[in-house]
């Protein structure tokens, strides 16, 4: 008796299900425009990334201040400020050698706390 009153349902499923594949199997990925989510995802990780090594390590206090953005899935630009030359190129070599970096613009300024 149950199985009579589940066969509907399941042929309802099914039949959901293979009309929207085709609709849910289309990616268009347009990796060009933030706007598009799996760019501005790909971008997101990528200043994760960034950012996780920024905080590790003996350079926490003098790179804490630098503020990472990543957009058209890989263009990363630095802000904000550090304490020597020496934290401002290691921010740069850390954004560099991330994966998924096409470009690092770095915008970071030489700023000595008083």
């Amino acid at each position: 008796m149950k199985l009579k009153l589940l066969t509907p349902v399941i042929s309802s499923v099914i039949l959901s299900a293979a009309l929207l594949l085709p609709t849910l199997s289309y990616a268009d990925d347009g990796d060009s425009n933030r706007t598009e989510p799996k760019t501005y995802a790909k971008d997101a990780l990528i200043t994760t990334k960034i950012k996780a090594k920024l905080a590790k390590g003996d350079s926490i206090k003098s790179l804490a201040k630098v503020s990472v953005d990543t957009v058209n899935n890989g263009d990363v630009t630095l802000t904000g400020t550090a304490e020597s030359d020496k934290a401002i190129s290691k921010a740069e070599m850390i954004a560099k050698h991330t994966a998924g970096v096409k470009h690092v613009n770095n915008k970071i300024e030489l700023k000595k706390d008083d």
